[in-house]
Parts: structure tokens; sequence; C-alpha cells
């Protein structure tokens, strides 16, 4: 099989497990933001947690899921008896302890949290939230291992239960019994199973089982304490700080916008402002779930592949097709948004909608950014990611204070798109210098450029029914037929 088979194939396994697994929320969005489920005001406080979630996962995790690739990828560890399996248990072990102390300190201080973070109504929600963040961490290297083996049926066949539990609670909990209660259509079961005090804590409770389901699943595969090698460990730590840090870093640049937006806007508004935001931030879901599986299929494909000949320059040709394949996404939200709008069943949350473009563009600078990473992945500066999101991180931080008391969640987005362009900008410049790649940063360019004067064009154009969908249709299909048109050269020697 081809390299870039063998990366497509992976992706799209990994892609799928990864859409319905680690993006499950994406897909609940128009279940949480029905009629009679959750208004903006409780959604916001559903997206203010979540936020804090992805912060403290990258605390926890240590960015060792990174230096696990990376270590299983040295000769040393290719060639050990063992089959990997030291490294396999040091890695593991080195998240559990840590994973499990949080666990503790978080259950018993999780009212004082709640009160800290400015919603002492939700302590429950906290306490479960906790909970998953620890249980999320314990299996993060049993689920790296799979993906370092090459067994994507077997991690998207775990996840794919993992979230069978959390669709088939949610829809239950919330789809049938919370929305026909609200709605006054309460009956026996509900009455007997359902219990309306508990409000938005059922998210929570129904991530936390499926995520507990997950680790029931990966118990048997768990490596022996035996296994532990404390100078392995050592090692991994010190290159895995500079990764935690980078990744830290990266979180903030991700969701502090919704954090922050709490504290910055009026109090009466501020949850609602969140839920509208959070909720359309959804609808850049084809970029950001593409760039998740790609992020899952190319990371160890990179470093497989970094040694063979002519490897930069596949790496330059994957740059072409990755942005091609994102802004052909942008176009197919942003021509039919007025149907994608659906996706939020509920007209209050509409409001919200200007942000999209805004985001989906940042989204496919993040998703360059990611590309380029394999130039200080490959060369052991992991340092270098950190201080690039160092930057970032300065660069979100400054520009949410300055914007958001103006422009609100308009600052936000405006926020998340330069932040992720200076990133992008500022990582090609060093790359170039240490580990060159022949990106055709012209291309890249027109593709981008070229795929928002389409949207452009279209929306300047005052037409309505068949006529409009029938434009807009074919100019989405000239943009495919035209990044087709360059890339299905690049494509047969990727191929051979």
């Amino acid at each position: 099989m081809s390299a870039l088979r063998k990366l497509a194939g992976q992706t799209a396994i990994y892609g799928l497990s990864s859409i319905v697994a680690r993006f499950v929320n994406f897909l609940l969005v128009p279940l949480y933001t029905s009629k009679f489920v959750f208004e903006p005001a409780e959604y916001g406080v559903v997206t203010s947690l979540y936020a804090w979630t992805a912060l403290l996962n990258v605390v926890l995790t240590f960015g060792m899921e990174t230096t696990y690739f990376r270590f299983a990828s040295k000769d040393h560890v290719l060639k050990n008896p063992d089959g990997g399996q030291a490294l396999y248990a040091t890695a593991t072990y080195g998240l559990l302890f840590p994973a499990l102390a949080f666990l503790l300190l978080g259950g018993v201080f999780s009212a004082n949290i709640a009160d800290g973070l400015g919603f002492e109504a939700y302590a429950s929600s906290v306490l479960m939230l906790v909970a998953i963040i620890g249980i999320d961490a314990i299996t993060t290297i049993p689920m790296a291992r799979l993906r370092q083996e090459s067994r994507p049926w077997r991690y998207a066949a775990i996840n794919m239960i993992s979230v069978a539990v959390n669709v088939g609670l949610s829809v239950f909990f919330i789809l049938y019994c919370m929305k026909r209660y609200n709605m006054g259509q309460s009956n026996a079961l509900i009455d007997t199973v359902y219990d309306p005090s508990f409000g938005l804590a059922y998210v929570f409770a129904i991530n936390l089982v499926a995520t507990a389901v997950k680790l029931l699943v990966l118990l048997p595969s768990w490596p022996s304490f035996r296994k532990v090698d404390k100078s392995l460990l050592r090692a991994m730590f010190v290159f895995g700080a500079p990764l935690m840090i980078a990744g830290l870093a990266g979180m903030v640049n991700e969701t502090a916008d919704r954090v922050i937006l709490k504290y910055l806007l009026p109090e009466d508004i501020a949850d609602s402002e969140i839920g509208i935001y959070g909720a359309c931030y959804k609808l850049a879901v084809l970029i950001t779930l593409f760039i998740q599986a790609f992020r899952m299929g190319a990371e160890p494909f990179f470093f497989s592949h970094a040694k063979e000949k002519n490897s930069r320059e596949t790496f330059a040709k994957i740059m072409n097709i990755f942005v091609a394949v994102c802004m052909s996404a942008f176009l197919v939200v942003m021509l039919f948004l007025d149907l994608f709008k659906w996706f939020i069943p509920n007209p209050a949350f509409h409001a919200g909608l200007r942000v999209v473009p805004i985001l989906m563009l940042a989204n496919v600078f993040l998703g360059i950014y990611y590309n380029q990473s394999v130039w200080y992945k490959l060369t052991d500066r992991p340092r270098v990611g950190s201080t690039i999101s160092i930057i970032g991180a300065i660069i979100t931080i400054v520009l949410l204070f300055a914007l958001i008391p103006h422009l609100g969640y308009m600052g936000a987005a405006w926020t998340t798109l330069i932040c992720y362009a200076s990133m992008a900008v500022i990582s090609y410049v060093w790359g170039q210098r240490h580990f060159p790649i022949p990106y055709n940063v012209t291309r890249v360019l027109l593709y981008m450029a070229g795929a928002v004067v389409l949207w452009w064009g279209c929306e300047q154009l005052i037409l309505e029914g068949l006529l409009k969908y029938a434009l807009r249709s074919a100019a989405l299909l000239i943009f495919l037929g035209v990044a087709w048109t360059c890339e299905k050269g690049a494509l047969r020697p990727l191929s051979s």
C-alpha cells in the first residue's frame, strides 16, 4: 500500500471514531440546543465547563502521547525484545498516578472549585467533570498504543462503544425524558427515571458513564507495573514537559475565549452570549473534525516516514491537499449556511452565525500550523512548539481583553483568527531555517483566497430558491475542479 493511501486510510478510520467520540458533543449540539432542552444561558454553562476540561486534560496528559510516539520510533526501543512493553508500562503509569491524585483532590474540593469558577450552582457537574478528566488521562496511552501499532479498527471500535453509550443515554435522558417533561408530556417511565432537578448535570453524568466504559474495555490490555523503567520515565517527562507547555498554551488559544467571555461580559448576559458563541462555533465542525482526524493519522505517519527519500517533498504535497480539503469544507458550510444553521434548531442561537466564517478560517490556519509542526518534532526541538504556542497564548490573552469589552464574542472570533494565523507564519519562517520543507506557499494562499472570494461573490448576488443553490453549487464545483486539476499530478507520485 502506498504511503499516501495508508495515511488516507488511517485518517478515514481515525476520523470516523474521532468524529463520533472526541467530538461527540458536536453531534449532540442539535439535541442540546433544541427548544425545551437548554436555552442559550444553560448551554453557556456547558460550554464554559468543557472549556476548563480541555485545559486540565492537557496538564494531566503532560505531552505523553506524542512522547510515546517519539520514543517508540527510536531504534533501541524497536529492537528491544520485550516488544516495547517497558515503554508502554512506563508511559501508562506515568500518567496513572497523577490522574489518581487529581481525582482525589478534585473530588474533595469540587464544591470549592465550583464556587471559585463562578458556577456555585453546578457543584455536582464540576465533580463529574473532574472524574471525566481523570479517566480520560488514564486511557490516553492505551489508546495511543493502538495508533502506534497501526490498529485503527480496534481504536475505532473502542471509541464507538463509548460513543454508543453516550449517544444512547443522551437520546433517552435529554431528548426523550427532559424534552418531553419540559413540554408537559411526562409519563410513568419519565416520572420513574428522570429527575428534573438534575438539569444540565445529565450532560456530564452521561459523559462520565461513557468515559468509564472506555476504561473498562481497555483494562485487559493494561501493562504490568513491574515493567516500569524509572530512568525511561525521567527521559519521557523531560521530553514531554515542553510539549505539555505547548499543549497548554495551545489550549489557551483554543478555549480561553469561552472561559474569559464569562468574566469580561456583563454578568446578566455572559452565559447566554457564551452559549450562542459556543453553539455557532460548532458550525466549523467540518474543518475541526477533519483536522483532528488528520492529526491522529498524520502524527505517527510523519514519524515513520521521516527517513524516506523525498519525505520533505511528500510533506509539502500533503499540505497542498490538506488546505484544498479544508477550504472545500469552508465553502460547503458557508455557501449553504442558511441550511447548516438548522444544525442549531433553536433560532435564539442564530444571532451568532456571523462568527462562523471567521472561526472556520481560523481553524484552517490552525491545521496549517499542525502540519508544519512536524519539523520541530522530527528534529527533537519540542521547545520550539512551546515557544510558538506561548506566543500565540500571549496574543490570545491580550486581544481577548482588548476586543471582548468592545466587540463581545465577535472580538473572541477575531482573536482566534489572528492568533492561529500568527502561529502558522512564525512556524513557517522558523522551520524553513532549521528543517526546510518546500511548501508551495503561493498555492496554499490561492486556495484560501479563492474560496473566500467565491463565497463573498455569491453573498453579493441577491438570489432565491433553486437559482441561488444552483449558483452556489456551481461555485463549489469550480473550486473542487481547480483543486483536483492542480493536485492530481502530485497524487500520482505520492501513490507510487
